[in-house]
């Protein structure tokens, strides 16, 4: 099974901008559908999102849409975050499609170990 590892939170003020990585341990993902997850201080692990193996289809959640970019390459997957929200703190995780279900985490796997983001505000 793939292990993934995802890199590039921190703290950030509110407005700021952070760009997260997700990349696969001893092989690409250029086969992959993918998606971005967070899990917020107290809460269920909740969709941000995904993208096609291909790239060309991507889906957001409603609460990040305009704000937020999933894009990739053969070897990573990218969130661009931008105008940044305190309400966005959270373990940001990636996480790789084997079954239908777009925005249900149990539809994904091989889940890296988060990367924490801050936003203050």
């Amino acid at each position: 099974q793939v292990r993934l590892v995802e890199s590039g939170g921190g703290l950030v003020q509110a407005g700021g901008s952070l760009q997260l990585s997700c990349t696969a341990s001893g092989r690409t993902l250029n086969s992959e559908n993918m998606a971005w997850f967070r899990r917020p201080p107290g809460k269920e692990r909740e969709f941000v999102a995904g993208i096609s193996w291909s790239g060309t289809h991507t889906y957001y959640a409603d609460s990040v849409k305009g704000r937020f970019t999933i894009s990739r390459d053969s070897a990573v997957i990218f969130l661009q975050m931008d105008s940044l929200k305190p309400e966005d703190t959270a373990v940001y995780y990636c996480g790789r499609k084997y079954r239908a279900g777009n925005y249900d985490p149990s539809a994904y796997d091989s889940w890296g170990q988060g990367t924490q983001v801050t936003v203050s505000s």
